[in-house]
């Protein structure tokens, strides 16, 4: 297959494998205050691995992960810090072009739609942007449960000039992939490609979901953002957690499946594709190793 753009990994087992440490509620931010050599470690080896695109390491820097005291303290400089981690990673890839993602997470809560405060999404999202802005290629409003933190993302990034693409997590307890896709608000992918249709995003992926639900979301995906007649780029990056392991993202360490190898993984992938995604890669628990063998089934 040709035309596949590769997307890194979930950023959070890597620096465990690294020797970084991750813990709750801080999870992956820890690794920005205690070892931020080893962020950059994991960017350069998805890099080495064939990934076209990094995401900064920003996802936790947020106060529902680390507090709103220290947002306001240090939240700034830590996500300036993981701009700029990502971007001399990808520089000191030469003549090879990697872009940056900036990560914009589900402000109040990865899977909590019913704790979305529209009053207040934009006080938080525009310190990321800012912060991230001179760092990045494009912004990656991603792992959103509904069609109200991508357009906050939107609005966010309207100053920017940049790119911006849209992810959002479906809705994958066992059984999901016989039912209509749905985020994880409830809402349809149906609508939220609709929405995705009428906005200025340049892509609309899938991720921080089961790889057996992603197939029927490309699906629909591919259908109604072909009758838009919007070139619209659809991508997905799915995780590798245990159906036994929901929850809020930082209420503890989920456990990840052991039965998601490298090739089963590119099995999956090669679906997608063929349903029509362009832009692939993994979430949480899908490592270099994972991302290497994309690389080689689809590059």
């Amino acid at each position: 297959m040709t035309g596949i753009t590769i997307l890194d990994g979930g950023m959070s087992r890597e620096l465990v494998r690294l020797g970084a440490e991750l813990r709750q509620p801080e999870w992956s931010a820890v690794a920005l205050m205690e070892s931020p050599d080893i962020v950059r470690q994991v960017h350069a080896e998805f890099i080495a691995a064939g990934a076209d695109v990094i995401t900064t390491n920003s996802y936790a820097l947020v106060p529902f992960h680390i507090g709103e005291a220290r947002f306001r303290a240090e939240g700034r400089r830590l996500i300036a810090l993981a701009g700029r981690l990502a971007r001399e990673a990808a520089d000191a890839a030469g003549e090879r072009k990697v872009k940056v993602a900036g990560s914009l997470p589900p402000i109040f809560g990865s899977y909590e739609p019913q704790l979305f405060q529209p009053e207040r999404v934009q006080d938080y999202l525009g310190v990321l942007v800012e912060e991230l802005d001179p760092y990045v290629d494009v912004f990656l409003g991603e792992t959103l449960s509904l069609i109200a933190e991508a357009q906050a993302v939107e609005r966010a990034v309207a100053s920017s000039g940049k790119p911006f693409w849209i992810s959002f997590t479906l809705q994958d307890e066992p059984g999901a992939e016989t039912q209509p896709p749905a985020l994880r608000s409830g809402e349809s992918v149906t609508d939220a490609a609709r929405w995705i249709a009428a906005s200025t995003a340049s892509a609309m992926l899938f991720n921080c979901s089961r790889p057996e639900v992603m197939r029927q979301a490309v699906d629909v995906a591919a259908a109604i953002l072909s009758e838009s007649g919007r070139p619209v780029e659809i991508g997905v990056y799915a995780n590798a957690f245990t159906t036994e392991d929901e929850g809020a993202a930082n209420e503890a360490l989920h456990a990840i499946r052991d039965d998601l190898s490298a090739d089963r993984y590119a099995a999956f992938a090669c679906d997608w594709a063929e349903s029509g995604a362009t832009m692939i890669g993994g979430c949480c628990g899908v490592g270099a190793s994972h991302i290497h063998n994309l690389r080689r089934r689809l590059g």
